[in-house]
């Protein structure tokens, strides 16, 4: 019998954090930029992207460009949260976790480090940026159906 404790959703789930809305996502989920469009109406749906992911050594030139590309794209912050290590096919994790703004500027890099950081997320710089480079307003609707 075969367990899974990983199910395909069916919506975001965005929360909110000391008046942050983040959008927690998966490593698959980067290379999609639709699962993390930012939906614009009145406002932004989330300030920051997070991904928790397995993402392999071979392929971690990707993942900093996907994460580059989520946060410009999105007009918001990106954290991704990489493994290191090998796992037991001994494929090999590099780490990389890294923070990048809203600017698509890297404002922490943990390279192959198995450590904690603490970063300082600014909301007056976000909600300034925006207000200055309201790019959303030319952004297409959409919806996904599942």
């Amino acid at each position: 019998m075969k367990i899974s404790i990983i199910h395909r959703g069916k919506h975001k789930i965005i929360c909110e954090y000391k008046g942050f809305r983040f959008l927690p996502l998966i490593c698959y989920d980067l290379r999609f930029p639709v699962w993390s469009r930012n939906q614009f109406g009145t406002e932004y749906e989330y300030d920051v992207l997070i991904y928790v992911a397995n993402w392999p050594a071979v392929r971690i030139d990707a993942w900093k460009k996907l994460l580059f590309a989520r946060a410009i794209e999105n007009l918001s912050y990106c954290i991704g949260v990489n493994r290191i290590g090998k796992d037991g096919t001994q494929k090999e994790y590099n780490g990389q976790s890294m923070a990048v703004n809203f600017k698509g500027e890297e404002i922490c890099n943990l390279d192959n480090k198995n450590t904690i950081a603490y970063i300082e997320l600014n909301k007056s710089e976000l909600e300034e940026f925006r207000r200055k480079f309201p790019a959303y307003l030319d952004a297409d609707t959409f919806q996904i159906f599942i």
